[in-house]
């Protein structure tokens, strides 16, 4: 069985974390949306609103699951008996940065990391940008799911 995570804060999902998991889906039998929990981080939103939003999306999708987790990436895989990490790549600078952590973690385990190019239609979104739009209260409707707009 294929089965990989697509780790990331997910603060909050945004439609280009969405077009890389359905993307995703034909190449994997599992695909687990792995929410990073760090002490250090301020988030915008809870770790259970984060979490709803991402059920909520892929409430339909059999193949999907949402899971929490703290530590690193690859030993959350070893414990959930994942082979693979899929990375959504929006740019060079993203390559770059993605393929130094890719390298650490083949260094530290034998789990594989699964790079898919962004769309052209979300490489621009990052939650980053969603999360400053959400602030200043501008239209982010066509940035995010359904589930994070109704919340």
């Amino acid at each position: 069985m294929k089965k990989a995570i697509f780790p990331g804060s997910f603060d909050p999902i945004t439609n280009g974390h969405i077009d890389i998991i359905k993307r995703a889906l034909p190449l994997f039998d599992e695909i687990v949306i792995a929410i990073g929990v760090n002490s250090n981080k301020k988030y915008m939103f809870s770790i259970d609103e984060r979490t709803k939003f991402i059920e909520k999306t892929f409430e339909n999708e059999k193949k999907i699951s949402v899971k929490t987790y703290e530590g690193l990436t690859v030993n959350f895989c070893e414990r959930i008996n994942a082979s693979f990490i899929l990375r959504g790549l929006r740019n060079p600078a993203d390559f770059e940065f993605e393929k130094a952590i890719a390298h650490t973690n083949r260094s530290l385990s034998d789990i594989e990391t699964v790079f898919l190019l962004t769309s052209t239609e979300t490489s621009f979104i990052s939650s980053s940008i969603v999360r400053e739009v959400i602030q200043n209260h501008g239209n982010y409707s066509n940035l995010v799911p359904e589930a994070v707009i109704s919340s």
